[in-house]
């Protein structure tokens, strides 16, 4: 009888987990913790939060110290980036990053399970991107130089580096990224580290409803929607990640991993493009995704993980969809159902 009353607290366990004080951390799975609104909750509590749904990636787009002082001794893998208006200074000089370091990431590596350094987000294409490469070349003797063998140097960029994306064969860098992503997709191949990627299906989906299907688009599918020629895709995701694949084969690189550094679905925002159920389903297809741990058409071998954008509905950042990505309301509170376990 005790055998029974314990297997039935397991499974009572599992079918309430968001409500426990925490689960097993998914490592593969992480959420983005933006910090752009005025009653969002204090970096201890948000930290509790991941904990509580078992979320075991965060990633900050800036080095807050409040929360990486929360991030202390959480467990949480983290990826931290840089400020995008900072990349000029880091890439000045191995000085000026070593400052850098010195102030925002030294006093937490004790205790902060530190991963990867993102050198900017999204500045490729753009008048920032030549800083990236300097920027992580000095990072990385930075960390080096401290024999911090465990944080590895990247960046995050848009889908909006490639000039030509479909079919997934065919894609190419475009021309105003291509100088920028050539140099940094070798530094990373050079040092066996991956290069970060934004993947939006949504947008796609919202500004050609006609020709980009949804069930492509959020994971639905119940069979190959785009062929290439031998490779068939069922979703828009693993197509554009195969995209990245090919665009940096055309440049000679190809043991570059790819992470998904954000991806999403708003909850509101743009009329029937936008509703509760169509972000259920695609953040909890795409959390399925990634803990099946399987690789894309052209990559079978190569399983991934990534983000999902983002935590929380954040309200000052511009009205509409942007304000609705977040899984949670500032009281933390659900905006619907999902599981990370």
């Amino acid at each position: 009888m005790a055998l029974v009353n314990i297997i039935l607290m397991l499974l009572t366990f599992a079918f309430v987990h968001h409500q426990i004080a925490t689960t097993e951390a998914r490592l593969d799975i992480g959420v983005c913790y933006g910090m752009i609104g005025d009653n969002l909750p204090s970096p201890a509590a948000v930290v509790q939060l991941y904990q509580r749904y078992g979320i075991g990636k965060v990633r900050l787009f800036d080095p807050n110290p409040d929360a990486l002082a929360a991030l202390r001794g959480s467990g949480r893998e983290v990826t931290l980036g840089t400020k995008n208006q900072d990349l000029q200074n880091i890439g000045s000089s191995v000085a000026a990053a070593k400052a850098w370091f010195d102030a925002n990431v030294q006093p937490y590596v004790s205790g902060v399970n530190i991963t990867y350094l993102s050198a900017g987000n999204e500045v490729v294409p753009g008048d920032l991107g030549r800083y990236v490469l300097p920027a992580m070349q000095n990072l990385q003797s930075v960390v080096n130089s401290y024999g911090y063998s465990g944080i590895k140097i990247t960046t995050v960029v848009p889908t909006s580096t490639l000039g030509t994306s479909y079919p997934p064969s065919q894609a190419t860098f475009s021309d105003a990224a291509r100088a920028d992503m050539v140099g940094i997709i070798k530094f990373l191949s050079s040092n066996g580290w991956p290069l970060m990627i934004n993947i939006y299906p949504y947008f796609a989906y919202a500004s050609d409803p006609v020709n980009v299907r949804l069930d492509y688009s959020q994971f639905t599918a119940t069979g190959p929607v785009v062929q290439d020629g031998p490779l068939s895709y069922s979703n828009l995701h693993d197509a554009v990640v195969d995209a990245f694949y090919w665009a940096m084969e055309k440049e000679g690189v190809t043991n570059v991993d790819l992470v998904i550094s954000e991806s999403g679905w708003p909850s509101a925002g743009n009329g029937n493009f936008t509703t509760p159920a169509l972000a259920q389903t695609y953040n909890q297809n795409l959390v399925k995704r990634y803990q099946a741990n399987t690789g894309t058409p052209k990559h079978p071998d190569r399983s991934m993980g990534g983000f999902l954008f983002a935590l929380f509905n954040e309200n000052q950042k511009p009205a509409g969809v942007e304000q609705n990505f977040g899984l949670f309301y500032p009281n933390t509170s659900p905006v619907y159902p999902i599981y990370f376990n």
